[in-house]
């Protein structure tokens, strides 16, 4: 009997400790997390597609690709190619993994509750399976080989997996800690600061010569898909229909706020 109910008690902190995150919003709340989240996906399957077809067809979006480069290559410095390279290694598929991980596992360890973590690395890993089964499948060559400022890189050009790696990382995680923040203006800030990171990341591909703009273009699509599934599991998983009263006892926890009680 005892044995039972400490079985039954670590099931209950196992559940409590990475299941439960519960939060109140009003109805029209909710339902506007479920419309951004819709609207992100359709938007960034319908831009994905966009792209891919220009690509494909040689046309159309794909035009873009020798202004854009021809612009990046007429303003390399050395200072310039330096940090470049420095952020590309930051961002690389060595130092980014292990940023994630560490991320992640702190996050977890120091969280009340474990879902946005987990959340958190349900998207990256959703984002890498992406890429890995459709850059084979597209199988778009990389610029030339003599234009690479940093070793040579035989893998399919289309879409980017640095790109879409950091917009993953820096968009689901932006939403998972600021979409608890009661001041939407925190929260549009942060989403400002991680587009301009993700632009940048994009801009240093192109600018070391591993990536088109139409690469970059379509790995933030698909990025925008992903964020959109995360947000509507998110709401599915945490958000309930509340009172006014809940809904403002909801905003007042810290948790709230994209922070965790210890």
């Amino acid at each position: 009997m005892t044995g039972t109910k400490q079985e039954s008690g670590l099931l209950r902190r196992f559940h409590e400790r990475f299941m439960v995150e519960e939060r109140y919003l009003t109805r029209g709340g909710k339902r506007n997390l479920y419309l951004a989240a819709t609207v992100l996906a359709v938007v960034g399957l319908t831009g994905f597609f966009v792209v891919l077809d220009s690509i494909l067809e040689a046309d159309d979006l794909s035009f873009i690709d020798a202004p854009i480069e021809a612009w990046l290559d007429s303003g390399r410095d050395d200072w310039l190619t330096t940090f470049m390279i420095v952020l590309a290694i930051v961002f690389g598929p060595i130092a980014m993994p292990i940023i994630i991980l560490v991320t992640t596992v702190t996050w977890g360890v120091l969280a009340k509750h474990a879902w946005r973590p987990i959340l958190l690395a349900g998207g990256m890993i959703l984002g890498v399976i992406i890429v890995q089964l459709l850059a084979p499948i597209i199988a778009r060559d990389r610029p030339p080989a003599d234009e690479m400022l940093h070793g040579y890189d035989p893998t399919s050009s289309f879409p980017s997996g640095h790109v879409m790696g950091v917009a993953d990382f820096l968009f689901i995680g932006t939403y998972l800690v600021f979409s608890r923040h009661r001041r939407p203006v925190i929260t549009v800030l942060a989403f400002a600061v991680a587009t301009f990171v993700v632009l940048l990341t994009a801009a240093c591909r192109i600018y070391l010569g591993y990536h088109y703009a139409t690469d970059a273009l379509g790995s933030i699509f698909l990025s925008l898909v992903v964020l959109g599934l995360v947000i509507a599991v998110d709401t599915w998983r945490t958000v309930r229909v509340g009172s006014p009263e809940q809904v403002r006892e909801s905003d007042a926890r810290p948790e709230a706020w994209g922070r965790d009680e210890h």
